[in-house]
């Protein structure tokens, strides 16, 4: 049997590429609103990073999210966005 395809995305801020479970969408909502996504199933137009605050803050000031995401971004949604990620809570570990 062939080993489980694990899907592969890039962090924004870091640029690197990790396993989908270990990184945050940040995603655009059809009505404009910025969130963040821990399930990554809410609709609409989204970016990932990893949970490390360096990332999003990087992410933030290189303007890595408003290009992702085609939207401006003001500085209450990144303080926003900055203490969402903060109080997320930690990943649960998988079983195998």
């Amino acid at each position: 049997m062939k080993p489980k395809k694990i899907p592969l995305r890039m962090c924004v801020g870091c640029r690197e590429s990790k396993p989908k479970r270990e990184l945050i969408r940040v995603v655009r909502a059809p009505d404009g609103t910025l969130s963040m996504d821990p399930g990554g199933k809410k609709p609409g137009r989204g970016a990932y990073v990893c949970r490390q605050e360096s990332c999003l803050t990087r992410a933030i000031k290189q303007k890595q999210l408003e290009r992702q995401l085609e939207v401006r971004m003001t500085e209450e949604v990144a303080a926003a966005l900055q203490y969402e990620l903060a109080h997320l809570p930690a990943p649960e570990p998988e079983a195998d």
